[in-house]
């Protein structure tokens, strides 16, 4: 056996002058370093640097405004900043070949790729993707719990006649079933991206979610227990036992040759106002939310923070998944229309293969590229793609805030709609709510609106508050925000009115996307599930002010305070953020941030988010999951690079 080769020399075999001469370089160069480093820090230009606490003010600058131009002593300079330095540290990961993409997959999942790895690469590389492994984090974090399932039990679970909504794949060739009424027109359109692939794909069932609403909740101890014996399972088998070939699946319309075939998910359907606590038990034991119960929907006030919230930097958005998922916020139990009453419900507790555009973080649907943003129109739909408008020039908008939809988010009502997070957007940027509150006198936190608190400056000092009826005239002239229809529960004579809402909301005409584009922020909220806007805004030149308790396919791919301005759920951070980027009376104005914000988010959208990008993630996707459901799954991959090299 040949000896190993040693590129340090043992201590011994080194003269004092040697050893000097080492130390001297290795001072050298940790001089140079610290000097460079030095030098990038002291820079005003758009650098990032690490997140560090505030420097407090010397005894004689109390009252003195600390000079700031560039809003880098500010906390979101700060986040700013640091979401750009993981952002360049994460680009340099990126693949440019097979072989890297190939030895990126093996360490970070320990397991070789999957067949039809290499013409996946191919296609990502002819079509310029950026290929960054940890883009597709979401997909194993979506399986992992399978890999403890038997593929047997994974095929019974997804067969055809177990499910209303299916894509299926038989050699190489794409169709589908729907059995109920699809009202948006979602089948088609995913059935269109998979026959672009169709070529590439093995036998497959993909069961589909039409509705809006998320659909399987799986205890958390359950879903921890599986991924615990995947991980033990998972391993790495040599070269030449690797196969590459799928097993092929029975005739789509094959019925079930016996009863126990069929698989019953006992479907919870009567419990909509009960949600929060079938959700609660997929958090974690010690979470925050995991023995919070419900509240009284009827009877309970909306409750805001009355701190900053948890996974904030002096109180804005700073770890984003974590600030997003309401495991961690009991709070928003009292203030998403999700958990106050879902215009629809159909949720299991069984692990069933669901695939779906958006789900709650802990819900355990398989994440797809939503319907709506794969129109197969060279523009896409209007209604979310802006139909390939982007807008004027950043110095060519107007210096405010659009909002136009629907008082969707669930069944809103007389008694429950103050609960609900588009209505308490929409009091929280218009004037007269904002004065209302104002006048309703200070209390222990703040003043109390119909659906939302302002913030006491203890937490948010505001410059507009520092006058009488200051923060109520600065979102009056700023802010165009109003319902197209109220949605009431249930439904009025006049359709588009709603006599207890009618008093605290304007219902006004939409305005198409591309007008939208002229206003420099455009606030982004979930409806009955995510908003299905975020994709068009980010391709915008304007700056998405992001709020969403969903997860999407595309969350690794994007970096809050660089490609768009994260907000907390409770919107309790909402006016010291655009206090922060707008100005007050022509003080604290970060202009240029806000720009730079929206150009980033625009030029990287058109990058990796493109249908040619989520055709790769759906393809990747398809892959593993006929992997997964193979009774070959532990030996199934790619391994000709391997092979190669022996």
């Amino acid at each position: 056996m040949a000896a190993k080769l040693s590129f340090w020399p043992g201590r011994r075999t080194l003269g004092p002058w040697l050893l000097n001469f080492r130390y001297l370089v290795v001072a050298g160069i940790l001089s140079t370093v610290t000097i460079l480093l030095l030098l990038r820090r002291s820079s005003l230009s758009f650098e990032p640097h690490r997140q560090t606490p505030l420097p407090p003010s010397a005894p004689n600058d109390v009252d003195r405004p600390q000079p700031d131009p560039h809003g880098l002593r500010h906390p979101i300079g700060q986040l700013i900043l640091e979401a750009q330095e993981r952002q360049t540290c994460l680009l340099t990961k990126q693949s440019n070949d097979l072989s890297t993409a190939a030895y990126q997959y093996r360490e970070r999942r320990r397991r070789h790729p999957p067949p039809g790895f290499d013409a996946w690469v191919e296609y990502a590389l002819e079509h310029n993707a950026v290929l960054i492994e940890d883009f597709f984090d979401r997909i194993y974090d979506d399986l992992n719990p399978y890999w403890a399932v038997e593929p047997p039990e994974i095929r019974r679970r997804s067969a055809p006649w177990n499910h209303d909504h299916v894509i299926s794949i038989r050699d190489h060739n794409a169709s589908f079933k729907t059995t109920e009424h699809d009202a948006m027109g979602r089948m088609p359109l995913w059935h269109a991206l998979i026959q672009e692939l169709e070529q590439h794909l093995p036998d497959v069932d993909l069961p589909m979610n039409i509705m809006d609403e998320s659909r399987v909740l799986v205890r958390w101890e359950e879903v921890n227990d599986m991924v615990a014996a995947a991980s033990k399972a998972r391993h790495l088998p040599s070269p030449w036992e690797v196969q590459t070939s799928y097993s092929s699946l029975p005739p789509i319309d094959a019925p079930p040759i016996r009863d126990e075939l069929l698989f019953d998910p006992q479907w919870i359907t009567e419990d909509s106002n009960h949600y929060w606590d079938i959700f609660r038990l997929t958090c974690a034991p010690k979470s925050p939310a995991r023995d919070v119960p419900a509240i009284d929907i009827y009877g309970d006030p909306p409750k805001m923070p009355s701190a900053h919230p948890r996974h904030s930097y002096h109180g804005y958005v700073n770890n984003w998944t974590l600030s997003r998922d309401p495991c961690e916020h009991p709070d928003l139990r009292s203030l998403h229309g999700t958990f106050i009453e879902s215009i629809s419900l159909k949720t299991t507790q069984h692990l069933l293969p669901i695939f779906g555009g958006s789900k709650l973080p802990t819900n355990n649907d398989i994440l797809i590229p939503p319907a709506m943003y794969l129109a197969t129109s060279p523009t896409g739909s209007v209604d979310y793609s802006g139909g390939g408008d982007v807008g004027p020039s950043w110095p060519d908008k107007k210096d405010g805030i659009i909002w136009r939809g629907v008082a969707s988010g669930g069944r809103n009502k007389l008694e429950t709609w103050p609960h609900f997070h588009r209505h308490r957007l929409l009091q929280m940027l218009n004037g007269s709510s904002v004065e209302s509150a104002s006048i309703a006198g200070p209390s222990a936190f703040g003043a109390t609106a119909q659906s939302f608190t302002i913030p006491p400056s203890t937490l948010y000092p505001l410059e507009s508050s520092k006058k009488p009826k200051g923060l109520a005239q600065w979102i009056e002239g700023l802010t165009d925000a109003a319902f197209t229809h109220l949605w009431c529960f249930p439904r009025e004579q006049v359709d588009h009115l709603c006599s207890y809402a009618d008093p605290f909301f304007e219902v006004r005409k939409g305005v198409p996307m591309p007008q939208q584009y002229g206003f420099k922020y455009l606030p982004d909220i979930d409806g009955n599930s995510f908003s299905g806007r975020f994709r068009a805004f980010l391709r915008s030149t304007s700056v998405p002010v992001k709020a969403t308790i969903y997860s999407e396919w595309h969350d690794a791919r994007l970096a809050p305070w660089v490609h768009f301005v994260p907000i907390d759920n409770s919107f309790v951070d909402m006016y010291a953020v655009l206090e922060f980027f707008m100005g007050y009376e022509g003080k604290g104005r970060h202009d240029e941030l806000a720009a730079k914000i929206a150009e980033e988010g625009r030029l990287w959208a058109d990058k990796v988010l493109r249908r040619e990008d989520m055709a790769l993630y759906f393809w990747r996707l398809v892959l593993e999951w006929a992997r997964v459901s193979d009774d070959r799954r532990d030996v199934l991959g790619w391994a000709d690079d391997l092979n190669e090299d022996m």
